[in-house]
Formats: structure tokens, C-alpha cells, sequence
């Protein structure tokens, strides 16, 4: 027939090799129009070319092959079949998996090119942070919990705050969270008592101190977080100051307010003692 090609002609129109089309037709992926039943010769339409190279992409994009056949089936159903929105999302929600990893290899790129800059380096300063009265959430996060105690904690948190006008969150982890993966952590927002009828149990009223610390504000994504505590962390160790055992950090700019990820703005603040504070004033 007129409209069918060997699978050397339909190699050429599509730029895949001959042994990618055996394959993708050993994986069900894409089937001959005819498989000729004495010679076992593979033939095709021209409108497969558009399935093939498709095909092609996804496995270019690591999309697993179950999700490669609910896709092509959903496609071949047409726009009215019922799993074709369903699947269409399966590669949507895969695409945005792969610019999240573009993005972070991106942010790794930057912060790799810092660090192998001599010149690099990030302003750290030795700063008082006024007293304040906040209502907190604090508990000892366990190994392995992720941010899940953190988006819990913040709950409670505007849950009690409500409509009230207040300054940005912050927190206030003990060091040995970063280091042993564990460790207490408090989560405040700035607020005026007194704690509203009906907060949960777990938020408390707080009065945080005058305190001084080395100061930081880390631009952009948390990915890089790391170079900012490594430089307030050797100012304070360069400087002969003695750490509180207490890092804060203050939510300037962050997700809450906004979702570009490049105008966060974090305070980082490496707390140190009382008399370290004295004899550094």
C-alpha cells in the first residue's frame, strides 16, 4: 500500500535508528501498522512519525515506560477519552519535576562557581537584635521529620495570630538539628499578647531577649543556605566568639510572600554568648 514504509524508510523520515523502532515496538511503545506474518518485516504510516518522536523525548526525559503507555493510549483515544486529561497531567507533572532538578543543578553550578572564586565572599556582620515579644511553637524534631514539624508549627501559629498585622516568621533551631539531624527548634511569629481564646495548646507566649549575634541576610532559594552559615560560622570562629549553641534565622522574604524563589531573603543570625557579646561591644 501506498501509505506504508519499511522500517528503513520510516528510520529516515524520523531520524531513529532502526534498532530504537524494534525496541520500542518490543516495549509496546509503539506497534508497526503490519507486521508482515511470513518475513516478520515491520512496516508503518507516515502518521506515526509524530507518536515515534514523541516517544523519543519521553525517553530522553526518563518518563517510565508505564507512564509512556497510559500516555500513548490516552493520545491514540483522542481528546474525548476519559484518562486523557489524567494522563496528559502524568507528563505535565513530570516536566515540572525536571525543571525543579534543572533549577537546583543551576543553583549548584552558582554556588560551586563561589566557592571556587578566592575573591567570593559573603558580608557578615556582628549585630544587637532588639528584644520582642512573639508567640512561639516549640518541640524537639525528630530524625528523619523533614519540614513537616515546621509547616504544623506555622498552622498553629497564623491559625492564633488570625487577621492581626504581624512582622516576618523566624525560628530559632539548636545547632546540633543541622548537625545530628535532630535536635529543639522554636517557630515564632512576632505578635502582641495576649494568645488568643481557642489557640492550639502548642503555641505559647515568648519574650525573646536583646541578643547579639553574627549577622547575615542569605539572597535567593534555601539550596545555597549552607554558604551563608559557613560564613556567619567562621566569622564567629575567626573572631574568637563563643556560640550560644543557637542559630536564628528571620523569614524576611520567603515563600509566604511570594513564589520566585530569587527574592527570598533570609536573616541568618549565629547567636553567641552573653560575655562573648560584652567583650566583642
Amino acid at each position: 500500500m501506498a501509505d506504508r514504509l519499511t522500517i528503513g524508510e520510516f528510520s529516515r523520515i524520523t531520524h531513529l535508528s532502526i534498532r530504537a523502532l524494534r525496541r520500542y515496538h518490543e516495549q509496546g511503545l509503539l506497534l508497526p501498522a503490519e507486521v508482515d506474518p511470513a518475513t516478520g518485516y515491520r512496516s508503518y504510516t507516515p502518521a506515526q512519525a509524530r507518536p515515534a518522536l514523541t516517544i523519543r523525548r519521553l525517553r530522553e526525559l526518563d518518563l517510565p515506560l508505564p507512564d509512556i503507555r497510559r500516555f500513548l493510549e490516552a493520545e491514540a483515544a483522542g481528546e474525548g477519552a476519559a484518562d486523557h486529561g489524567s494522563a496528559q497531567q502524568i507528563v505535565a507533572a513530570h516536566l515540572r519535576r525536571l525543571e525543579d532538578r534543572l533549577g537546583r543543578t543551576q543553583r549548584a553550578v552558582q554556588a560551586l562557581r563561589e566557592l571556587l572564586d578566592p575573591q567570593a565572599h559573603r558580608a557578615v556582620s556582628l549585630e544587637v537584635l532588639p528584644p520582642q515579644r512573639v508567640l512561639a511553637v516549640s518541640l524537639d524534631v525528630p530524625p528523619g521529620a523533614g519540614l513537616r514539624w515546621y509547616d504544623a508549627a506555622m498552622r498553629d501559629l497564623d491559625a492564633a495570630v488570625g487577621r492581626r498585622p504581624v512582622l516576618p516568621p523566624g525560628g530559632r533551631y539548636e545547632h546540633m538539628l543541622f548537625s545530628e539531624g535532630h535536635g529543639r527548634a522554636t517557630v515564632y511569629l512576632p505578635a502582641e499578647p495576649p494568645l488568643p481564646p481557642g489557640a492550639s495548646d502548642a503555641v505559647r507566649e515568648l519574650h525573646l531577649p536583646q541578643r547579639t549575634a553574627a549577622v547575615a541576610t542569605h539572597c535567593g532559594p534555601h539550596d545555597d543556605l549552607d554558604l551563608t552559615y559557613a560564613a556567619v560560622g567562621t566569622f564567629v570562629a575567626r573572631n574568637g566568639l563563643r556560640s550560644a549553641d543557637l542559630v536564628e534565622e528571620v523569614y524576611l522574604v520567603g515563600p509566604r510572600d511570594t513564589d520566585q524563589p530569587d527574592r527570598w531573603r533570609t536573616l541568618v543570625a549565629w547567636l553567641l554568648t552573653s560575655d562573648s557579646a560584652r567583650s566583642s561591644a
